[in-house]
């Protein structure tokens, strides 16, 4: 090829075009890959749990409220906020007990066979567990009978545990 041919040729631009987007797509789905697959429900980008809120706070006073940056735990692969030391000491001592049970993810779903995150602000604490809720109508469905969805639940987190670590 001539070096007034190269100079004219639009291929070369625009499959340089085309690599870059093509980079760009690979790396936007790996990036939703790992945020679908967490066996923790965390911010895929600063990796704190449950939004922030204190898990401890939910026994204590009952409602949700948002932990400090300054009372930090990392655990489980994600970072937990605290409102004081106390709660923070709590949860390190007893994380079974306070952490979000199926990892914040919603029971009602769990119990469908699907992960769908909980949201912090939607909660019921039963049988000395939190459990978190996509929905409020979930949430009111569990009140009504935690039993019969935790028995479901529990039968299919093992399978979907598996399908999140991969």
């Amino acid at each position: 090829m001539t070096a007034q041919r190269q100079e004219i040729s639009p291929s070369r631009p625009g499959f340089a075009l085309i690599c870059l987007l093509a980079g760009i797509w690979l790396a936007i789905g790996a990036v939703a890959q790992a945020a679908t697959t967490e066996r923790i429900v965390v911010n895929r980008f600063s990796g704190v749990a449950i939004e922030g809120f204190d898990p401890v706070a939910y026994f204590v006073v009952h409602e949700p409220a948002q932990g400090n940056a300054e009372f930090e735990a990392n655990l489980w692969g994600a970072v937990w906020r605290f409102q004081n030391e106390g709660n923070r000491a709590s949860f390190l001592a007893h994380p079974e007990v306070y952490g979000p049970q199926f990892g914040g993810y919603d029971p009602v779903d769990v119990a469908r066979g699907v992960t769908i995150a909980g949201n912090p602000r939607f909660f019921v604490i039963a049988a000395e567990r939190l459990y978190l809720f996509s929905r409020e109508d979930n949430r009111d469905a569990f009140a009504g009978n935690p039993e019969r969805f935790l028995h479901e639940a529990n039968k299919r987190w093992a399978g979907l545990l598996e399908q999140l670590s991969q």
